[in-house]
C-alpha cells in the first residue's frame, strides 16, 4: 500500500493595493499570486487585502489588518520589540502618522473573521516586495513563515531548473536573494583574526556573507564557460531560419512547440514549467529547415536577477527572425500580460525583430468572444495548440513568412567542390538541377544571406 501524500502547507496571501493600480488589476495579481503559491506546492486558505497609500513601514499592513491575518495563523498580532524602546515622542507620532496612512479605513482593534479558514495558517505570502526587516517583522506578529513574491518565484525556479545552465542561473539569482536577508544568530561571536588571533576578525553573519559573494563567483565563472558554448551553438545557427515563442508564462508556448515539432517537451499546467531553452526543427521538415526555440515564460514583478541570469535564454528571442508572441485568449488578463513579455523584449532590444500575435485556447471561448477578439485583434491569429487544423494553419504562416524573403539564385558547384552540395540542400531549396562541362548548376531558392554565403564558399 502506497503511503498517503504529505498534507500541503496551509498559506494565506497578503497584497496591499497602492495608489494607481485598479481594483481589476488588483484581483488579477492575487489571483496570479495565489497560482504562484499553488505551483509551489501549498493551499491557498484565505487572503488578506488593504489599500493603502504606501506600505506600513514596519509590517506592510495596518494594525487591524495585521491582527486579522494574525487570527488565521495563531499569531500575536503585534510586533515584539527586539531591543529597549527609547522615549522619544516625536519619533512615535511619526511612526504612528506612518502607519495610519492608509486609503480605507484600517480597524484599530481587529475584527472577528467572517469565514475563519478551516486550516490555521503556517505560511503568510506577500504580492509585495519585503524588505527583510518587515519580512522579520511579520513573522514575529503571525507565527509563520514569510515569503514574499519575489521568494516564491526564485523558489519556483529553483524547483523547476532541470539543465545545468538554467540551475546555474537560478542558483544565482536565488543566493543574491538570500544573501540581505541573512541574520545574525543570537550571542554569535567574532572569528578571531589576525597573527596570533589578534583582531576582532569576522562575525558568523559576515563569513556567511562572504562565502555566499564567493559561490557566486564560482556559479558566475562556469554559467560564462556554459554560455560560451552555447553561443558558439547559436553562431552555428545564425543563418538558419528561426523562430521564437515567447509570451506570459502558461500561456501555452510548450504545447505549440510540441505541435509544431513533434517533440516531447514537457507539457504542464502550472507556471514556469519550462525553464530551459529548447529548439527543434519545424515537423513536416522544411528545406531550408526552421528552427523553433521555447523560451522561459514571463511575469509581473519578475525579479531583476531572473531577468538578468536568464539573458542567454533572451538571446533566443534577440536572434531570432520570426517572434511568435503567445497569449492565453481565454484570460482575461491577457493584455496586460502581452504588455509585460513586450515590455521585457524591448528592454533587450528584440521589438524591432517581425512578430504575429498568437491568441491561443481559443477552444475555451465562445463564438462571440472570439467575434469579439477579431475585431479588437484583425491581425491576430486565433488558434488553439490542441487543433490539429489550428496547427496546420499556422505552420503555413510560418513558412509564408520565410519564403515571402527567399530569392532564386543560381550555383555553380565544380565538381572538385561536391563535398559542398549537401550544404547547399541544407540552407536552400533546389529548384532544379542540371549538369555540364563546369560541374552541377543548381537553381535554387533561398534567403539573400544564404544565397551570398553559398556563393562565397563556392567561389573559394
Amino acid at each position: 500500500m502506497s503511503n498517503p501524500s504529505p498534507e500541503r502547507a496551509a498559506a494565506v496571501l497578503v497584497a496591499v493595493q497602492l495608489p494607481g493600480v485598479t481594483d481589476v488589476d488588483h484581483a488579477a495579481n492575487l489571483a496570479e499570486l495565489g497560482r504562484l503559491v499553488q505551483t509551489l506546492g501549498h493551499e491557498v486558505v484565505a487572503s488578506v487585502s488593504q489599500k493603502r497609500s504606501a506600505l506600513a513601514p514596519a509590517a506592510v499592513l495596518g494594525e487591524g489588518k495585521l491582527k486579522q491575518l494574525a487570527q488565521m495563523t495563531g499569531g500575536s498580532g503585534t510586533i515584539p520589540s527586539s531591543a529597549p524602546e527609547k522615549k522619544d515622542k516625536a519619533r512615535a507620532r511619526r511612526a504612528a502618522a506612518e502607519d495610519d496612512a492608509v486609503d480605507e479605513e484600517d480597524e484599530d482593534e481587529a475584527a472577528p473573521l467572517d469565514a475563519p479558514p478551516a486550516r490555521t495558517a503556517t505560511v503568510v505570502v506577500v504580492d509585495n516586495e519585503l524588505s527583510p526587516s518587515q519580512a522579520r517583522n511579520l513573522e514575529r506578529a503571525t507565527g509563520a513563515e514569510v515569503l514574499d513574491r519575489t521568494g516564491v518565484i526564485v523558489e519556483i525556479f529553483h524547483r523547476h531548473a532541470r539543465s545545468r545552465e538554467a540551475k546555474l542561473e537560478v542558483e544565482i539569482a536565488r543566493l543574491n536573494y538570500v544573501a540581505p536577508r541573512l541574520r545574525e544568530a543570537g550571542g554569535a561571536d567574532r572569528q578571531r583574526g589576525g597573527i596570533g588571533g589578534k583582531g576582532a576578525g569576522e562575525s558568523a553573519l559576515e563569513l556567511d556573507k562572504r562565502k555566499i559573494r564567493d559561490r557566486i563567483a564560482e556559479l558566475r565563472e562556469e554559467l560564462a564557460a556554459i554560455q560560451k558554448e552555447q553561443g558558439v551553438r547559436r553562431a552555428q545557427r545564425r543563418d538558419a531560419r528561426r523562430v521564437a515563442l515567447v509570451g506570459y508564462t502558461n500561456a501555452g508556448k510548450s504545447s505549440l512547440m510540441r505541435a509544431l515539432t513533434a517533440s516531447d517537451v514537457l507539457v504542464a499546467d502550472k507556471l514556469f514549467a519550462t525553464l530551459d531553452t529548447t529548439v527543434r526543427a519545424l515537423q513536416p521538415e522544411t528545406k531550408p529547415r526552421i528552427l523553433i526555440s521555447d523560451t522561459v515564460g514571463f511575469i509581473k514583478k519578475l525579479p531583476h536577477d531572473l531577468v538578468a541570469s536568464f539573458r542567454s535564454t533572451l538571446d533566443e528571442a534577440l536572434e531570432a527572425s520570426f517572434l511568435l508572441y503567445v497569449a492565453d485568449a481565454s484570460d482575461p488578463t491577457f493584455r496586460s500580460q502581452l504588455e509585460v513579455t513586450r515590455t521585457v523584449l524591448g528592454e533587450i532590444g528584440a521589438s524591432a525583430v517581425p512578430s504575429r500575435l498568437l491568441l491561443n485556447k481559443v477552444d475555451r471561448l465562445d463564438a462571440e468572444a472570439r467575434a469579439a477578439l477579431v475585431a479588437e485583434l484583425p491581425d491576430a491569429i486565433l488558434l488553439s495548440a490542441k487543433d490539429p487544423a489550428d496547427v496546420a494553419m499556422l505552420r503555413q504562416t510560418i513558412v509564408a513568412f520565410f519564403e515571402a524573403a527567399m530569392v532564386e539564385g543560381e550555383l555553380l558547384v565544380p565538381y572538385a567542390k561536391q563535398n559542398l552540395v549537401g550544404e547547399v540542400f541544407e540552407s536552400a531549396r533546389v529548384l532544379s538541377e542540371e549538369y555540364d562541362e563546369a560541374g552541377r548548376r543548381l537553381k535554387v531558392l533561398a534567403h539573400p544571406a544564404a544565397l551570398a554565403r553559398l556563393e562565397s564558399l563556392l567561389r573559394r
